[in-house]
């Protein structure tokens, strides 16, 4: 979810509800120790108690390889007022992976416990660890040998998407990997992966067994998705968000949350343009929104667009 789930972005989804809790963009870690403001850049919720403005707590993602610097830098988050810890072991993209960053540390389970180990060992018993992986690099044969070093390391939950990093977001997530990988663990699995619908959510908890679900690309492509679940597990009526009610009024939000965080603008086209392309698999108006759009470069000339859009 690396420059989609940014902090604007975990702002408004939450605002919109249905969340127990977050996670950060991944913070990088080469080798060098993060001071106070490159922290709160990434995470703003750290000022916060850890909580988006609508009081959903978040997690810290790390990422990075050197098991001695992921140490040092936890211990920096919890510093600047970290509560939970997420280590970063399924991101496919390729710059990070020949970085030796997220799943290419699946080739080596050994690895991947000296990390979750050394983190856990550094950080106080108090904060919370938990762990995400794909199925594997290019293939699936060290999938339980992964998840058992996590949990061997320290992890106290494992996120689990369940394809491998060569698969990348090619359909269908191999939902059926998840109750094998949970029976060769004690920690709790958070199954993650084509969670789209509210039918998905039914589908991958019925297939899994998890009570545990991640949702990633689904959340931002129909933002109430949550919310859906939420009041499914409620029993109450799902009321579907309409795009011409709360849609928009959720657009024109974002846009606003977007010019808090940088008032020249650019940064809103880029964002609601990303955001529209997104959301158009699940809603036909959000394509026609786009193209009327598209190529609009000032966020001024945006605004009314929107504002009279019907």
């Amino acid at each position: 979810m690396q420059g989609l789930c940014d902090p604007v972005m975990r702002d408004l989804l939450t605002r919109i509800g249905g969340y127990h809790g977050c996670v950060s963009e991944f913070v990088r870690i080469t080798h060098t120790i993060h001071g106070r403001a490159a922290w709160l850049r990434h995470v703003p919720e750290l000022a916060h108690a850890n909580l988006t403005p609508a009081g959903v707590p978040c997690a810290v993602q790390i990422l990075g390889s050197d098991e001695a610097m992921m140490a040092q830098n936890a211990c920096e988050a919890v510093r600047f007022g970290a509560a939970h810890i997420d280590l970063n072991f399924g991101c496919p993209a390729p710059t990070v992976n020949k970085h030796q960053g997220g799943a290419v540390l699946l080739k080596e389970p050994e690895k991947v416990y000296r990390i979750v180990r050394s983190v856990r060992q550094a950080l106080p018993d108090t904060v919370v660890l938990t762990a995400k992986m794909r199925l594997g690099y290019d293939h699936t044969d060290l999938a339980l040998e992964n998840a058992q070093a996590a949990e061997a390391g320290g992890a106290s939950l494992l996120t689990v998407h369940a394809r491998t990093k060569a698969q990348g977001y090619r359909p269908p997530a191999d939902w059926a990997w998840l109750p094998r990988i949970r029976q060769h663990i004690r920690i709790p699995v958070m199954a993650n992966g084509d969670v789209f619908t509210l039918h998905d959510y039914h589908a991958i908890r019925q297939t899994s067994g998890c009570t545990h679900i991640m949702l990633g690309r689904g959340a931002v492509m129909r933002p109430d998705l949550a919310r859906q679940i939420w009041r499914y597990e409620q029993g109450l009526p799902i009321d579907e968000a309409q795009f011409h009610d709360e849609i928009i009024t959720w657009i024109q939000l974002f846009i606003d949350l977007c010019l808090q965080h940088e008032a020249q603008g650019k940064y809103a086209v880029a964002r609601l343009k990303q955001w529209l392309g997104m959301m158009k698999t699940a809603y036909p108006e959000a394509e026609t929104l786009f193209t009327l759009i598209r190529k609009e470069t000032d966020i001024a000339r945006i605004q009314p667009i929107i504002a009279s859009f019907q």
